[in-house]
């Protein structure tokens, strides 16, 4: 178990690095957005590249944190549900929930994409639009985005299971958001 948990971590450590770096990306879009609106103002000039660069950006920082956001503990779940079951219970959720749901569906996308993106790039698919870019790099995003989740999958489900077994502490104990929910929480932990 502990190759296991080493695995887990160094999984966890790339794509703290990949989140953290293409926030940034964000940045770069707002700047490529600004620059092409001051542009077509200020000199009635534009380019469907400056509009294509900004959606391949902000939909490259949107795929390759959502692997980042996953470690963080930060997807949307029902908290006001979620929250009302024992910590324990909790844990079996996110690791069926992972086993059966995250799983399958990371490495159905992957299955599809390698060969999707790999026609796209043999043939050098280019833009519909006049003046538009390159599409496999648009489309190489959305597999490295699903490749990074299907990782932290694995390391989630790792961690999981080593918290569930006692070999780990967990990570990312659950915190409601909700102050009506934090008060119903107390008072159901005061009953136990």
């Amino acid at each position: 178990m502990e190759g296991l948990i080493a695995l887990s971590r160094g999984i966890d450590r790339l794509n703290e690095f990949v989140g953290k770096s293409v926030s940034w990306l964000i940045l770069v879009s707002i700047v490529v957005s600004a620059g092409n609106a001051i542009i077509r103002k200020a000199f009635n000039e534009s380019s469907n590249a400056w509009l294509e660069l900004q959606w391949y950006l902000f939909g490259a920082a949107f795929l390759l944190a959502a692997a980042y956001t996953l470690k963080q503990n930060e997807h949307i779940r029902i908290d006001i549900v979620y929250g009302r079951w024992s910590r324990r219970v909790q844990h079996w959720i996110d690791l069926i929930g992972h086993l059966l749901f995250l799983m399958p569906f990371t490495l159905l996308m992957v299955y599809y994409l390698v060969p999707y993106v790999l026609r796209s790039y043999g043939s050098g698919e280019m833009s519909t639009n006049a003046g538009g870019l390159i599409i496999w790099p648009a489309k190489a995003m959305l597999l490295a985005g699903f490749l990074l989740l299907a990782l932290q999958g694995i390391s989630e489900i790792i961690k999981k299971i080593a918290v569930m077994t006692g070999r780990l502490e967990d990570p990312t104990p659950f915190e409601p958001t909700h102050p009506p929910l934090e008060m119903e929480v107390e008072s159901e932990e005061a009953r136990r």
